[in-house]
């Protein structure tokens, strides 16, 4: 008699643990979710904007540090050590350089808006990398893995958009072209920005693919991206899922996958010639980087001698709010992350943010785990291409930053394994189960 109560106790405590780590994985996806949000648009109201993007952003950093605690709560040590350390002390000169650029910057305000913002966001992606670490040592049973929960984070945001398609067109189409040209985003969020989204996504879920079980509710929902991607039209998201495509092609040791992945990945590449090439605008248009290639040349020889050590202050590129000259049109961003950085903060600014980028790749190359490799690389790809041609990891806030923090705070902390006499005792207290000699 005693034998079974004893078993049925073991039981609900497996049960209850299971509910908990359910809840977990729910709530991190939510998190993630609505933190995506605050980025969009949500109102043509800007008073209204404002008020959503800087409730949803604080109330998610203020949840993440909740679940972090559930987590330890539950069993768990927050006891992490640094690795590849590099590239986040790079990172933080970066951001140390931004506040010391208020002191020259040509908007003082903007420049700490912005700044603050990148502040938080990095709040959030520290304590949220770190749930994922402590639930693979502590959990690791549970399944709960960052690229699974990104992928459906940003399933969720995307079918919004899908239904939105539909339900609201005008609103959600964003009308180009002279209105001959319409594109998924809407005033929501930048077509391009919105593309780039659409490949993280997939990149993410892919790696779902390689995990044991049925594969088709992953398939569905990577098609149902890959459908918004062609909504919104955007050249460089085309050539990010391609690439994006055959890394997971070339990594994969699974034959009948690869098949698959290749068969699917030729079906679509005459769709992205079409996207790419035969558009409004035809190979010229490609050629001059839609307009750009004259934007880049006037900054770097009209407006970078004005100011080229220090730059302009922290996300700014002139003297007023928009950079202007008499060869091209007149813009607020520099559409490319790096000459971003030179306007904003100089020759200096840019040789920190370049150093930092080579840590960061030298950090997910040197790691031993190979999931994790494969898991920065796959988001990486994306985010990179999006930098070259929109705000990317480096430019005005938006979530590639975010998704850039997180890549750096992965590959830079992990799992302190030598613990001390206390937390082993903590443990030892709240999780039997678990071996730590």
């Amino acid at each position: 008699m005693s034998g079974a109560i004893a078993s049925t106790g073991v039981f609900q405590a497996d049960n209850r643990q299971a509910t908990f780590l359910r809840i977990i994985n729910i709530s991190l996806t939510i998190i993630l979710f609505i933190k995506i949000g605050g980025f969009f648009t949500w109102s043509e109201n800007i008073a209204i904007t404002r008020v959503v993007k800087i409730i949803s952003r604080l109330t998610m950093s203020g949840a993440i540090i909740i679940i972090h605690r559930m987590i330890v709560n539950r069993g768990a040590v927050a006891s992490f050590r640094w690795q590849h350390s590099l590239s986040p002390i790079f990172y933080l000169l970066y951001l140390l350089l931004g506040m010391a650029s208020f002191m020259w910057s040509s908007k003082p305000s903007y420049s700490g808006l912005q700044w603050f913002m990148d502040i938080e966001s990095l709040f959030f992606a520290y304590y949220f990398v770190q749930c994922f670490l402590m639930l693979g040592a502590y959990f690791p049973s549970s399944g709960i893995r960052l690229s699974n929960v990104m992928g459906n984070s940003i399933m969720l945001m995307i079918s919004i958009f899908i239904v939105g398609m539909f339900a609201a067109p005008d609103q959600f189409y964003r009308l180009m072209h002279g209105g001959e040209q319409a594109r998924l985003g809407g005033y929501f969020m930048n077509p391009n920005e919105m593309g780039m989204l659409c490949v993280v996504g997939i990149s993410s879920l892919l790696f779902d693919l390689y995990q044991p079980g049925k594969k088709t509710f992953t398939i569905i929902k990577i098609l149902l991206i890959g459908y918004a991607l062609i909504m919104t039209g955007s050249r460089s998201s085309t050539v990010g899922v391609l690439l994006v495509a055959f890394f997971h092609i070339r990594q994969s040791s699974h034959t009948q996958l690869k098949l698959w992945m290749y068969a699917g990945a030729f079906m679509a590449i005459p769709l992205a010639i079409d996207k790419i090439m035969i558009k409004e605008g035809g190979l010229e248009e490609v050629l001059s980087m839609t307009g750009r290639l004259p934007f880049w040349k006037a900054l770097i020889t009209e407006g970078l001698p004005q100011r080229p050590w220090l730059g302009f202050g922290f996300m700014r590129i002139a003297y007023k709010d928009f950079f202007q000259s008499v060869h091209t049109y007149a813009g607020q961003m520099t559409h490319n992350t790096f000459i971003q950085v030179l306007m904003n903060l100089g020759f200096v600014g840019l040789g920190i943010v370049l150093f930092q980028m080579i840590f960061t790749f030298r950090g997910f190359l040197q790691d031993p785990k190979q999931e994790k490799r494969l898991v920065v690389i796959g988001v990486l790809i994306p985010i990179i291409i999006n930098s070259l041609t929109e705000f990317g990891i480096f430019g005005e806030t938006n979530y590639g930053i975010l998704f850039y923090q997180i890549l750096i705070i992965y590959i830079s902390r992990d799992i302190q394994t030598k613990l001390t006499p206390a937390e082993k005792w903590w443990i030892r207290k709240r999780r039997p189960d678990l071996n730590l000699s």
